[in-house]
């Protein structure tokens, strides 16, 4: 906090896989770090999207967001390197904290959320807000499908690279009263990035 009191100018900040880092402290950043460019608050689970808004507010230079969160659909990658209760603390809410960048966030070029449980309703507001995403990466994100993102990535007219989830997803992982029929299974990504 006082390194962040006494840099008013910085313009990067990464503090990322952070238990520390909480609501309280993005107050203090908001605050303190107004010329922010660029931030990576991946992983940073005790972060909700009260503090996407603050900064947002604040930080009116941000055109970079990284907003990862570790692979919930696979977590033994992480077993032994990262604590259990760590992992266990995964956002819930993508598509809300998707929701608040788009209102708060206008001037975004890049931006990262790597395995967030957005669905379409928080993919779709992104082209609404953010207008000027020329790098979307959603890799990981199991719950969007790729008609939804063609549709969003449409919308964005300097839109130069989207990075798809890349997943398979195994029919057996799903319950078949979620989706009630195999469509959207068929339409589950193999493919990495995608160059406009």
């Amino acid at each position: 906090n006082l390194i962040m009191r006494r840099s008013p100018s910085l313009s990067i900040l990464s503090i990322r896989t952070s238990p520390a880092v909480t609501d309280r402290s993005m107050l203090i950043v908001g605050a303190c770090c107004t010329m922010l460019t660029e931030l990576d608050i991946s992983n940073c689970y005790e972060v909700s999207y009260k503090s996407l808004e603050v900064i947002g507010q604040s930080c009116q230079n941000l055109r970079v967001l990284k907003r990862n969160i570790f692979n919930w659909i696979d977590p033994s990658e992480h077993v032994g390197i990262v604590p259990e209760d760590y992992l266990r603390e995964c956002p819930q809410d993508g598509d809300r904290e998707a929701i608040t960048i788009s209102k708060f966030m206008p001037k975004l070029k890049h931006l990262e959320l790597r395995f967030s449980k957005l669905t379409t309703v928080g993919l779709n507001s992104l082209p609404v807000g953010c207008k000027e995403l020329e790098v979307l990466d959603l890799f990981g994100c199991a719950n969007l499908t790729s008609r939804g993102i063609d549709q969003a990535a449409a919308n964005l007219k300097n839109l130069e690279t989207l990075v798809k989830p890349n997943i398979y997803i195994p029919r057996s992982s799903f319950h078949m009263g979620r989706y009630g029929h195999w469509q959207l299974y068929d339409e589950r990504f193999q493919t990495n990035v995608f160059q406009i």
